[in-house]
Formats: C-alpha cells, sequence, structure tokens
C-alpha cells in the first residue's frame, strides 16, 4: 500500500505540477459561497501560470456553471476551463460520429436535462420510437423493478444507453439502489451497452487531459484534488494523474476523531481498504495555499533533450 503524503497546503506542490483538475462542491465550494481560503489558493496558481480545470458532474453546461461561481466568488480569472458532466454529454450527443440518433426515451425523476436544451434531440414516450435511452435516476416513486421491462425492450431493439451524472449521493450508503448508475449496470446485466458521462469514468478524464495537453501538460504533469474516493481519487488514478484527497468533504466523518497524524493515517486506511487499498498520492485538511514559498519555484519544468 503506497504511502500518502500529508500536505499543509497546495503550495506544498505547486511546483510539482503544471495542471491541476479540481472537483467544485466539497473543495471550492459548499453549494452557497466559496470556502474561505479557495479564492487566494486560485489565484496564486494562476498568478504562477498553472492551468487549472474545474470538473464536476453537474448536468448544467459550463456556461451556467461559470455564472453559478461568479455569484459565489470564483471568478473567471481563477481557472482555465469548466468542464461539466451537461457540457460533456451536449458535445458528445452534437459530434456526428456519436452516431445515437435524434430520439431519446428518459429514464429519469425529471422531464427534461438543461444540458439537452437547444440540441437537435426529440424524447419520446413510446421505446419503441427512440434511438438510443437516457439514464438519469428512477422516475418519482418507481423502483428498479419497475422500469425493467423498459431496460429489456431497450437490450431488444439494440438501443444504446447513456448514463448521466454518475457522481451523486445516490452512489452512497442505503440510497444507492436509487442511482442511475444501479441502473446502468442493470441494463448491462440485460446485455445492453451504457456510455458514462461523467466522474469516475474514463471519458470525461480523457477529456481533461486532452485540453491540458494542448498546452503541453501530461498526466505525468498533473493532480486531481477532490473529495471523494469513489469518483475523484479512483476516476483520475485509473487515468494515470497524481491525487489529492481533501478531508474535510464528504469522508469528513472518517477524520472526525482524528488527534495526530498516526490517528489520519490509520484512518486513512480504513478508508483505502474500501477502495481495493487505494490511497491518494496526498492528503489535504482543506483546499488553502499554505505556507508561502520562494519565487524561484513553480516554475515549469524544462523539457529534457
Amino acid at each position: 500500500m503506497d504511502k500518502t503524503k500529508f500536505c499543509e497546503g497546495i503550495s506544498d506542490i505547486s511546483d510539482s505540477y503544471m495542471g491541476f483538475i479540481l472537483d467544485l462542491w466539497g473543495v471550492l465550494h459548499n453549494g452557497k459561497k466559496a470556502f474561505d481560503d479557495v479564492p487566494y489558493a486560485l489565484k496564486e496558481l494562476a498568478s504562477r501560470g498553472k492551468k487549472v480545470i474545474l470538473l464536476s458532474n453537474a448536468s448544467i453546461d459550463a456556461k451556467d456553471m461559470k455564472a453559478h461561481l461568479k455569484k459565489m466568488g470564483i471568478t473567471p480569472t481563477m481557472y482555465t476551463k469548466i468542464v461539466t458532466s451537461g457540457q460533456y454529454v451536449r458535445d458528445f450527443l452534437s459530434d456526428e460520429e456519436t452516431q445515437l440518433g435524434k430520439k431519446y426515451y428518459l429514464i429519469a425523476n425529471t422531464d427534461s436535462y438543461p444540458a439537452f436544451s437547444g440540441l437537435d434531440l426529440e424524447r419520446v414516450d413510446d421505446i419503441n420510437l427512440a434511438d438510443f435511452l437516457v439514464i438519469g435516476g428512477l422516475p418519482q416513486g418507481q423502483y428498479l423493478d419497475d422500469i425493467a421491462p423498459i431496460l429489456r425492450k431497450g437490450v431488444q431493439r439494440h438501443l444504446k444507453a447513456v448514463c448521466l451524472n454518475p457522481d451523486s449521493l445516490s452512489l452512497l450508503g442505503a440510497a444507492y439502489l436509487s442511482g442511475p448508475t444501479v441502473i446502468a449496470s442493470k441494463y448491462q446485466d440485460f446485455g445492453g451497452i451504457v456510455e458514462y458521462i461523467g466522474k469516475p469514468y474514463k471519458a470525461i478524464y480523457k477529456h481533461c487531459i486532452d485540453v491540458l495537453q494542448k498546452d503541453d501538460i501530461y498526466p505525468g504533469d498533473t493532480v486531481m484534488i477532490g473529495d471523494t474516493m469513489a469518483h475523484d481519487i479512483l476516476g483520475a488514478s485509473l487515468a494515470g494523474v497524481d491525487t489529492c484527497l481533501v478531508r474535510t468533504g464528504i469522508h469528513a466523518g472518517v477524520f472526525k476523531r482524528c488527534q495526530n497524524p498516526a490517528d489520519v493515517d490509520r484512518a486513512l486506511n480504513i478508508l483505502s481498504v474500501q477502495y481495493n487499498n487505494l490511497r491518494p498520492t496526498y492528503l489535504l485538511e482543506n483546499f488553502s495555499w499554505g505556507r508561502a514559498l520562494p519565487d524561484r519555484k513553480h516554475k515549469k519544468r524544462r523539457k529534457l533533450l
């Protein structure tokens, strides 16, 4: 089991990376406003020429997320690009190479998704008329068994399914059974093909890596900072990217009674066992800059000739 380095702040690792992929909820904000130390830390990264991608499984597009973040005190000068599941699915469904068709059947607890607004797509209420299936969650008041006939029909018609927003509280605890990932897994059990949109799945991390590579920043030059083992740490690790877990996020309860570094290490061991002994490369109390560092640091590493 690899050891995890405990950090006081982002400055401890900033000189080791040029690319930063950051989770939003639980790392940068609480849904209403940015955490106190976040703006300064983001400004420090930007001032040192770091490329910062904000990665979210939110169903809204990048433009709406930009406006949402600005209201919380996170302005466009503090990051390089926003990548959301909503924006990714828009681009995915708009790509001519995707070739899923124009008509979709929606399984969800809502009648529509903001990310589909303005796309040349038509929602149909009869799966026999659909070109593909969209999975967003269980319809209100229904259980997995209730939609099994729809899933079987989709498989019989060889419809590809798109699973939206796999990163949600439905993946945790008892509520897991109502999550879109469980529905998508059942569809696969029946023999269907599913395209997962969002963390921890490979496609959206590959998209972030492709964005960074345009600036000659590769996975070895990149770190993912998040608050969930299941989505942020696991997904980034599978993409070949170093990881940093923020301990005040969704796993805060694991570290609640820790009094010293040894306690923290034991708590992290217990947590990692649940994820096949996966440990983050780094551990942070919260997303803050930490100690000041001399100006000679934070320069882009020279390429070897």
